[in-house]
């Protein structure tokens, strides 16, 4: 059957439809079986506690809606406004999924992770999550990563934003011209923004379009709570929190590692065309399912 099955995709491949394009599948990095896995799973009801902003570590200026998945920053001048989630983790690899209009965020719209007691308040406008010690955020306007209230890198890493092709003489230095300019506009980040927390290995990253941009922060602390959270200084601002799943830090199974191996071989056309599989009924049902 394994045999019947490799013929199956191979002839599919040919007829494939690519998926769409945007400039954040070249600035993928290959990612472990675990964290494939991980993106690739069906995403826990919605229900999930750890799907709630917290009510009680919030800005004033953060109001909650009832279901606790969504927060409004009110209209506030000279404030700097935080809010984290209800239940953070001290182990495990975690994605949570943040939405976040790109037309409501303004200057110093950060996400990242925070400390149980980081502040989530402050005067004047400026990067909250990130300023201190006690949090790790991405500035999504400037694409630059905060930590200790300093800028550590811009992120994804400037060098895979753009990679011209070899060229001769004068065209050499336009190319590379052309490149630094490019590579020096932070890039538009979209509504939807995965954060990936491997509580173990210690890595704090984010994935866009369905392209995991590589690991951001290394080195957080262990044996620790971290909860997702976000800053703010734009009033109106309305941001959404979703846990998508999470594992253990044991190795996946075989038989999920099998059916992930079918799924990245289907493309973005895979729902439809799981049933055509030669595969028992009870395995159409598990790619289903599970995927």
């Amino acid at each position: 059957m394994g045999l019947i099955l490799s013929v199956w995709l191979n002839g599919r491949a040919a007829d494939s439809i690519p998926s769409p394009s945007t400039v954040f599948p070249p600035l993928a990095v290959p990612t472990s079986s675990r964290l494939a896995l991980t993106l690739s799973s069906s995403a826990v009801p919605p229900g999930n506690k750890r799907s709630h902003w917290s009510s009680h570590h919030r800005s004033p200026h953060f109001q909650l809606s009832p279901c606790k998945q969504e927060v409004t920053r009110s209209p506030a001048e000279l404030s700097s406004d935080g809010v984290r989630a209800e239940v953070g983790v001290e182990s495990g690899l975690h994605v949570w999924e943040i939405t976040w209009s790109p037309e409501h965020r303004g200057s110093h719209a950060v996400i990242g992770i925070s400390r149980q007691d980081c502040p989530l308040q402050d005067l004047g406008y400026k990067v909250l999550l990130g300023g201190d010690s006690l949090s790790w955020g991405w500035e999504l306007k400037t694409n630059k990563l905060w930590h200790g209230g300093k800028i550590l890198a811009c992120y994804p890493c400037e060098s895979r934003r753009l990679h011209p092709p070899a060229a001769e003489g004068f065209r050499l230095k336009s190319l590379s011209s052309l490149h630094r300019k490019e590579t020096e506009t932070p890039l538009l980040i979209p509504e939807r923004v995965q954060l990936v927390l491997d509580a173990d290995a210690g890595t704090l990253g984010f994935a866009v379009d369905g392209s995991f941009l590589g690991v951001a922060f290394r080195d957080l602390p262990s044996g620790v709570e971290l909860f997702p959270a976000v800053s703010s200084v734009r009033g109106g601002a309305r941001i959404e929190l979703r846990y998508l799943n999470g594992t253990t830090r044991n190795p996946p199974a075989l038989m999920a590692l099998c059916g992930l191996s079918i799924l990245q071989n289907l493309g973005q056309q895979r729902q439809n065309q799981v049933e055509k599989l030669p595969l028992p009924a009870l395995l159409h049902h598990y790619l289903l399912s599970c995927f």
